[in-house]
């Protein structure tokens, strides 16, 4: 007579610890603080890429408003620079992300023990501290060109609320090309995409002053949404309207933003944890 042995059941492996929320913020904090050491380092970079916007604030408000025969126009336009300037911030996080891959930095840090995101999450926050700062000199800029505000300061605050709303959207957006792309010189390819973007929008002029097909894109621009938004909020002429787009740019504002994040951060992450398999 034959016996039949039977196997043990194969041991359940035991489940991955949860990471430390502790061990997290720290391996963040350092990400974040290894950015900003940068700034120290390369103070020139730092300078350049805060005055990039400046001179563009000022070239639109005397080229293009200089043409225009239109009482206000730089109270109109300059909010608009302010969006258009936090949409365009995503081809810096992008060039960053690129030249770390190309350098083998990402490939370091992920060979070492240390949360995942915290790449992602130093490289964010670096990003939105540098946008504030460059959203400071904005608005002194546009203060000095002639452009005034005449919102209550919580309506300012909101204003400038949303649109770092915005920029932290179009990071991610950033962030996941970058990753995509892994090369410098695919930022070109993406550049090449922001200008019309950039120009389907109320920044420059009115929807209602554009054929029917391109105004409808331009109102449903996210970037026209924070611009009409932020100008309502400062006071400022917003012209045109009487779609339900631009009836309500304060909830496609805070909407865009939150749908390009729900798509974009996840995105970015499974890319990041993914990569090399």
């Amino acid at each position: 007579m034959s016996t039949t042995r039977t196997r043990p059941p194969a041991p359940v492996p035991a489940p991955a610890p949860l990471p430390n929320p502790g061990t997290v913020l720290a391996d963040c904090w350092t990400m974040t603080r290894r950015e900003l050491v940068h700034w120290r380092r390369r103070p020139v970079q730092v300078v350049m890429n805060l005055t990039f916007p400046l001179m563009m604030l000022v070239m639109f408000v005397y080229f293009i408003g200089g043409g225009m025969s239109i009482d206000g126009y730089e109270d109109y336009l300059v909010p608009g620079m302010f969006a258009l300037t936090m949409a365009f911030g995503l081809e810096s996080t992008m060039v960053a992300l690129t030249q770390d891959l190309n350098k083998g930095v990402i490939d370091r840090f992920r060979s070492i023990p240390m949360a995942r995101s915290a790449v992602l999450v130093g490289r964010s926050a670096h990003d939105m501290l540098q946008s504030a700062l460059g959203l400071v000199v904005l608005v002194l800029s546009g203060l000095l060109v002639g452009w005034r505000w005449h919102g209550s300061p919580l309506e300012v605050a909101a204003a400038l609320g949303l649109l770092l709303w915005l920029r932290l959207a179009m990071l991610w957006v950033g962030v996941y090309l970058g990753l995509v792309a892994g090369r410098p010189e695919m930022v070109q390819a993406v550049q090449i995409l922001v200008w019309p973007v950039a120009f389907f929008s109320n920044v420059f002029t009115s929807p209602s002053t554009m054929p029917g097909w391109m105004g409808a894109i331009a109102d449903w621009n996210p970037m026209s949404a924070t611009a009409r938004a932020v100008r309502e909020l400062f006071g400022n002429p917003v012209w045109g309207g009487g779609t339900w787009a631009a009836e309500h740019a304060w909830l496609l504002a805070l909407a865009w933003p939150l749908l390009l994040l729900a798509v974009f951060f996840p995105l970015a992450v499974r890319r990041y944890v993914n990569m090399g398999r």
